[in-house]
């Protein structure tokens, strides 16, 4: 049997497969359900590979890069999970204090991918920290399943108190200039849109097809937004008009792109949702909405 190619899969799989990732089927429903697209020599085993993660031939920035200086830290988070365990990158060569950037994971922990994205972002010409929220838990435990259960056992807004203590942390970091912003990715899209709400001072947010905040918090958002949504994404896009009509009518600082015929994950490199132009150009934004936010 020939390889699996993205053009191949029919819409109906990736949606699928999104409803797994965000625990609206279990595994046993999510295998019976791609049994109808297994035809004419393609298995669901060969569909199950084809959709999972590839952490191992997907990352950009590898650990132990010598051009960063990359290591887990650990902060507190009396709110919250009282000890999180954090990934802090900067650029190994850095003259002078940086500016800060949150990097937020999806509703799996802390992951490879997100670490490299994590140091992707300290590449840039940043201090990133990227905080696991399964610490309290034993941490990410290997796998995304394992993840994803994990995670749905923790209270959502002690989680929240995580990231929130992940700004001060380096907000208050001897080579941040203080100014600090966060980029989020799903469940982390969600958290980005949260700090907005909640920290006054934070300096720029950019949610990846994020959930949106309750439209009466929009009045307290300070800092400005870069947003994205994936074109094919309905679930997180039914909620974007009300957003962008209560940040326009509250005369909020945004700019949102929503990527044309793209799914929920474009961003991740590491599945066959990744959409290769739509994400380096949603990068470059984000790295260069960042230069201008933070410097």
């Amino acid at each position: 049997m020939s390889q699996l190619r993205k053009e191949d899969i029919k819409q109906e799989v990736f949606d699928l497969y999104d409803d797994y990732a965000h625990n609206r089927i279990d595994r046993r429903n999510f295998v019976q359900s791609l049994s109808a697209y297994a035809v004419g020599g393609v298995t669901v085993a060969s569909l199950m590979s084809f959709l999972m993660p590839d952490y191992k031939g997907q990352i950009q920035v590898q650990v132990g890069d010598p051009r960063l200086q990359s290591d887990y830290v650990n902060y507190d988070s009396p709110k919250g999970g009282k000890t999180i365990k954090a990934l802090l990158s900067k650029p190994a060569d850095a003259r002078g204090k940086l500016g800060g950037i949150v990097v937020v994971h999806e509703n799996r922990g802390l992951n490879p991918h997100i670490e490299d994205v994590a140091r992707r972002a300290a590449l840039a010409g940043f201090i990133s920290i990227a905080p696991d929220a399964l610490s309290p838990l034993g941490g990410y435990p290997g796998n995304d399943d394992a993840g994803r259960e994990l995670q749905s056992k923790r209270d959502r807004n002690e989680m929240q108190e995580d990231f929130i203590a992940a700004y001060e942390y380096l907000k208050n970091h001897k080579d941040c200039n203080g100014k600090v912003g966060v980029v989020g990715f799903c469940f982390g899209g969600g958290i980005a849109n949260m700090m907005a709400v909640r920290i006054p001072d934070l300096a720029a947010s950019v949610p990846f097809y994020g959930g949106q905040p309750a439209i009466e918090d929009v009045p307290k958002i300070k800092a400005p937004l870069l947003l994205h949504y994936a074109a094919l994404d309905t679930r997180v896009n039914e909620g974007w008009p009300a957003y962008e009509k209560a940040l326009k009518e509250n005369h909020k600082e945004y700019t949102a792109f929503i990527y044309p015929g793209v799914n929920h994950g474009f961003h991740n490199d590491t599945t066959p949702r990744f959409d290769k132009a739509a994400a380096e150009l949603a990068w470059k934004r984000t790295i260069d909405f960042f230069k201008e936010k933070l410097a």
